[in-house]
């Protein structure tokens, strides 16, 4: 059962140095081997993306990492090309609550994007961030700048660790709990992070790449 108001020893979560190491390495040797075995996949999608609008097939953003360093998380694009710009009309309707915007049923999202957000293969070109570092395959979701304007310190400690393609907010509840639950997933996690704990979310992800569950 996750706790409420979960208070994260960051010196602690900090000295896990053979944890933090031996993560490292696994992220690389498992980003590389997926970026090779989801190659054709890759390809696929892209090829997609091209041919329905002719736009970009990769979306970048800066998001916010471990610490509160930025970096630029890659994706592939699943919405318009002016999707950032319609993002102030459409604020009105966000379907969740705090410092994050989500909508079931968003205007932007072009056909190709709908089926790739639904078995999260637009979080595929993240293996790239993962290979260079600003990211883990496992951890808390990277936050946009906008987002962490609006956090509160509790809501901080999500930063502590580095981010994640992954974690057990969208491995578990998705989109069916708001920001609030979010952070208390991802405390949870950053509590009893381990490499086993790790796989499980992973395999978790993978089952839910095939047998979606409510994300959009």
């Amino acid at each position: 059962m996750v706790k409420r108001l979960i208070q994260i020893n960051r010196e602690q979560i900090e000295s896990r140095n053979v944890y933090h190491f031996t993560k490292r390495v696994l992220d690389v040797v498992l980003s590389m081997l997926g970026l090779i075995i989801l190659s054709p996949v890759m390809i696929v999608i892209a090829y997609k993306i091209k041919s329905e609008d002719g736009g970009p097939i990769l979306y970048k953003q800066v998001r916010i990492g471990k610490n509160g360093c930025k970096f630029k998380m890659y994706k592939f694009r699943s919405m318009v090309i002016n999707a950032d710009r319609l993002l102030e009309k459409l604020k009105n309707q966000n379907e969740v609550d705090g410092a994050m915007f989500k909508m079931k049923h968003d205007p932007r999202i072009t056909r190709i994007g709908h089926f790739i957000r639904k078995h999260s293969l637009d979080e595929l070109p993240q293996l790239v961030n993962v290979l260079r570092g600003d990211m883990s395959l496992v951890g808390p979701r990277p936050p946009l700048p906008s987002e962490v304007e609006q956090y509160t310190d509790y809501d901080k400690q999500r930063l502590y660790v580095t981010p994640g393609c992954t974690g057990l907010w969208q491995a578990t509840m998705r989109n069916g709990v708001g920001f609030g639950k979010m952070v208390e997933l991802d405390l949870y996690y950053i509590q009893h992070a381990s490499l086993s704990y790790d796989f499980k979310i992973v395999w978790k992800t993978i089952v839910i790449m095939i047998k979606p569950n409510i994300s959009y």
